[in-house]
């Protein structure tokens, strides 16, 4: 593989061990991917030096926060100091709420691990962002900027929302990538690579949020890992339709990209954005609307609903209000539990958003979800999601039932404690 004068002064151990380690790691994984060099990144999100309390103990006796950097994060034989982050770099979700980890149900062990993982992590310069929409604080990337991010619903957002440039990275290559600003130069780092390979024409009107999450849904099960535009019955959403669309995409398949013939930035038209060895045309009508509502409601039988989880990606600040407004006057019989980000809940409780639903009963918490940090309340064999994300692995991995459902409808369960939705 290529690389610079200066990429190979790092190699050579010219800038000391933990980036010469950081290095040696992104070239291989480079030649592994057949890149044919680096390319500077200036972005990346990750989680660098996060740990659970079973990294922790393991790690102790060989210097603690240092040791699961270095060793675990970087892969390396040796331990050794870890300098600050040379780009500007985000720390993405954990599995911890630092100030609501006893709701969540977890231990005092793993509300310390995460103290001061996140400690060590911001003494070398790591944005504390705690969320899994990174966009919604501060951090947007520009047109073209070449990134290294995590996270499946980011990376969506990241390449095709933004029109960025970032593959679904990991939690080794974006903590090499946080010390040397190098990422390899390959997949859609490449503009050849982000061309669409399926067209999906849309037929039925999507307006909702609720729709957006079973279009993507429906998107993502029939592309696969391709990248797919989209024309059709909608039009432009807005950021809360646009990020349960490519929550969802990224589950029911592989996606990292996809263009909306128009709207999005590399899509101006159909024509611009189509690969002209496009696959096929695929359409999305009333009879698939109803087949995607179904398979996210599949294993849904119970109507007593003793869980409400909302916020997955993290809520935005409308998606806040609109939950207080739906609980205006009204007190939850179910657990009502709301996620979103640092920087959203501070803004939610400069306006009064969050003392409203803690007045309804629910909690407001960030950090994590359900999903991320496996935990519902103690209990729990049905829950009310508003996010086909979530719908699509909660139940699996909690072994409970699922209702996917409008936010109306979920807070109509948190209040009633029944599901009471309506199939399209």
């Amino acid at each position: 593989m290529r690389l610079t004068d200066s990429e190979r002064a790092i190699l050579d151990g010219g800038s000391g061990p933990a980036k010469q380690r950081a290095m040696a790691l992104l070239v291989d994984y480079g030649r592994i991917l057949d890149a044919e060099c680096l390319i500077e990144t200036t972005n990346v999100a990750g989680v660098p030096g996060q740990a659970t309390p079973l990294l922790r103990h393991y790690f102790e006796a060989e210097g603690g926060q240092k040791a699961i950097f270095s060793r675990f994060d970087l892969d390396s034989d040796a331990v050794f100091d870890v300098p600050m982050a040379g780009v500007r770099t985000a720390c993405l979700q954990s599995g911890v709420d630092p100030l609501g980890w006893q709701t969540l149900g977890k231990t005092e062990a793993a509300f310390v691990a995460s103290r001061d993982a996140e400690a060590y992590a911001s003494a070398r310069g790591v944005e504390m962002l705690r969320t899994c929409t990174p966009y919604l604080a501060g951090n947007v990337p520009a047109f073209g900027e070449h990134c290294a991010w995590m996270e499946s619903s980011a990376v969506i957002y990241c390449n095709s929302v933004l029109g960025a440039r970032t593959n679904t990275e990991g939690r080794h290559s974006t903590s090499a990538a946080m010390l040397v600003g190098r990422i390899p130069y390959w997949g859609l780092h490449r503009p050849e690579a982000r061309k669409a390979s399926h067209h999906v024409r849309v037929e039925v009107p999507t307006a909702s949020v609720f729709d957006w999450g079973m279009l993507g849904y429906f998107t993502g099960e029939v592309v696969g890992e391709a990248i797919p535009i989209l024309d059709g019955a909608f039009a432009p959403p807005d950021i809360t339709r646009i990020k349960h669309f490519g929550a969802a995409a990224a589950s029911s398949g592989g996606i990292e990209l996809y263009h909306l013939a128009g709207i999005t930035p590399e899509a101006p038209s159909l024509d611009a954005a189509l690969d002209k060895a496009c696959v096929e045309t695929l359409v999305y009508d009333a009879a698939a609307r109803r087949r995607m509502h179904a398979a996210l409601n599949a294993n849904g039988s119970i109507e007593d609903v003793d869980f409400v989880m909302l916020g997955c990606p993290h809520a935005a600040i409308e998606q806040m209000r609109e939950a207080a407004a739906l609980l205006d006057g009204r007190r939850v019989a179910a657990k009502l539990w709301i996620f979103t980000s640092r920087a959203v809940r501070d803004q939610a409780e400069r306006e009064g958003v969050v003392e409203a639903i803690h007045r309804a009963g629910g909690n407001v918490l960030t950090d994590t979800c359900s999903a991320i940090g496996n935990a519902v309340p103690p209990g729990t064999r049905v829950v009310a999601l508003d996010s086909a994300k979530q719908a699509h692995y909660l139940p699996a991995m909690m072994g409970i039932e699922a209702w996917y459902g409008t936010t109306a409808e979920c807070i109509d369960a948190a209040v009633t404690g029944r599901w009471r939705g309506v199939a399209p």
